[in-house]
């Protein structure tokens, strides 16, 4: 395939592993990246001998970034290495009530028997339920394209047997009836954007994903992770380009025709181009003077987005033991935030956290003696609530803060450096529309085949990866994306 040249736009974990799967199969591809290091929303901010990983944070099922690395002839242990994390999650609820969340099966039915013990035997058997979903939804359908209704047709009857149609929470209640342990189970929706009242019960495979191949922590942060991806890319003679914001794609005549990239270095020409950018600037900005971009750009407008998030980095002058590396810290309102975080014009009062302590695993993110953290509050998306974040960002910043010092006494007179991230942030830094932080809204109705589709129906030599196409967002749903897309390019090209 070394006649063809490909285009990359996005070095997100998506635009990467895309990349790396072409440069394997000897496409030459050139990597544009607008902002001035690699990795999309795995940015890194460095301060005052502090590592922030801007996040995603939480890496599951590495066998899928192992894949890139056995595909090209490499180990990925030669790149960059994974450090377990234990407990996956710590969760704690206004009660008092605490639960450490593992993949340990013993460790983690002694929490719920501890918690919730009327629940155990319904617990196993949502397990099984999870397992059953995992084999369908990820082992399966994970990177299989979805491009003609038919496909959608043809795993419709396994979908129905899964319940698919019913929500995260609703399956999850079924099973078992401790409220502390539904929540406990169903939180995982919005690690991927999606409400758990309403994101089908497909994603309750996160589950079992989890518990098959554990949470981990890449040596270094999520940053480190990156650079290796990067050196693969670069090791097996592809071409990033930082600081180089694609402006515009114009499409030339012809059943496969050339794509004209413009930078502000100049025009160049590709056979075909795989957007890693936010779809919704796929379609309205880079390819707006396209008109078979038009319907996509109208279609995806009308879709329902996820939630945005506002994140606080901060850095302190001490540490805490007995701190665990996710900590997800419930509000007193579950149902009840939720729909006013996807639904409400305004911010709420309340909040619930996940913290981010990766100095737990790692403490050389720090300096001696200090913590590195960030906190995220999922909040409404700018095209649900077009709030002035730049008059609410460090008030609400100094609102979680005052909230954490329940949990971390001492913890505002200690910060030595923060910085605030907010939906208006994605917008600006990270071209994302309305704000979101995962793209379009993992509802059943914006799956598979109803999602932007990995190759475009209409505009040919145009692919996508990342969040916005199939099968979602997280990293494995971006990284297996890159998967289905390269098949795709590979069966179109006859190669």
């Amino acid at each position: 395939m070394a006649d063809l040249k490909a285009a990359v736009v996005g070095s997100g974990f998506g635009g990467l592993a895309a990349a790396i799967r072409l440069q394997t199969l000897g496409v030459p591809v050139t990597l544009f990246e607008a902002r001035d290091k690699p990795g999309g929303r795995a940015y890194v901010y460095e301060d005052r001998g502090f590592t922030f990983d801007a996040g995603p944070t939480v890496i599951t099922a590495p066998q899928c970034l192992d894949d890139l690395f056995t595909g090209a002839g490499r180990r990925m242990a030669d790149y960059v290495e994974l450090l377990p994390v234990t407990p996956f999650y710590r969760l704690v609820w206004p009660d008092g009530t605490r639960f450490d969340y593992s993949g340990d099966k013993d460790a983690l039915e002694a929490e719920i028997a501890r918690v919730a013990p009327a629940d155990l035997a319904g617990y196993r058997r949502f397990y099984a339920y999870t397992e059953k979903v995992y084999a369908k939804g990820y082992d399966e359908l994970g990177a299989t394209p979805f491009l003609r209704f038919w496909d959608m047709v043809r795993v419709a009857p396994d979908l129905a047997r899964l319940r698919a149609d019913r929500s995260v929470y609703g399956t999850v209640s079924r099973f078992v009836q401790n409220e502390h342990l539904r929540q406990a189970l169903s939180f995982h929706p919005l690690l991927v954007g999606g409400h758990p009242y309403r994101t089908s019960a497909i994603y309750t495979l996160i589950h079992h994903l989890e518990r098959k191949w554990g949470v981990w922590f890449p040596r270094g942060g999520t940053g480190a992770l990156v650079r290796g991806l990067v050196k693969l890319f670069t090791d097996l003679g592809g071409e990033l380009r930082l600081s180089s914001p694609v402006r515009s794609i114009a499409v030339g005549p012809g059943a496969r025709p050339r794509h004209h990239v413009t930078t502000d270095a100049g025009r160049e020409d590709f056979d075909l181009v795989v957007s890693n950018a936010d779809v919704h600037h796929t379609y309205a900005k880079l390819y707006g003077t396209e008109p078979r971009a038009a319907p996509m750009t109208r279609k995806v407008g009308r879709m329902q987005w996820s939630m945005s998030l506002a994140v606080v980095y901060f850095g302190t002058s001490r540490r805490w033991p007995e701190l665990a590396h996710h900590t997800i810290l419930f509000g007193q309102r579950y149902k009840g935030l939720l729909d006013d975080i996807f639904g409400t014009p305004t911010l709420a009062e309340d909040f619930s956290l996940y913290l981010h302590a990766p100095t737990v695993t790692d403490p050389s993110l720090a300096p001696p003696g200090g913590e590195a953290f960030y906190v995220l509050s999922p909040v409404p998306h700018l095209g649900t609530a077009p709030i002035d974040w730049a008059t609410a960002g460090p008030k609400y910043a100094d609102r979680i803060l005052a909230a954490l010092e329940t949990h971390l006494p001492g913890l505002r007179e200690s910060v030595v450096t923060r910085r605030v991230f907010t939906p208006a942030d994605f917008q600006t830094e990270l071209g994302a529309h309305h704000g979101s932080a995962f793209s379009v809204a993992p509802l059943l109705t914006q799956s598979a085949y109803f999602r932007p589709h990995n190759r475009d129906p209409r505009i040919p030599g145009l692919y996508l990866v990342g969040a916005g196409t199939h099968p979602g967002a997280g990293v494995p749903g971006v990284v297996n994306s890159a998967k289905a897309t390269v098949g795709v390019i590979r069966q179109d090209f006859g190669r």
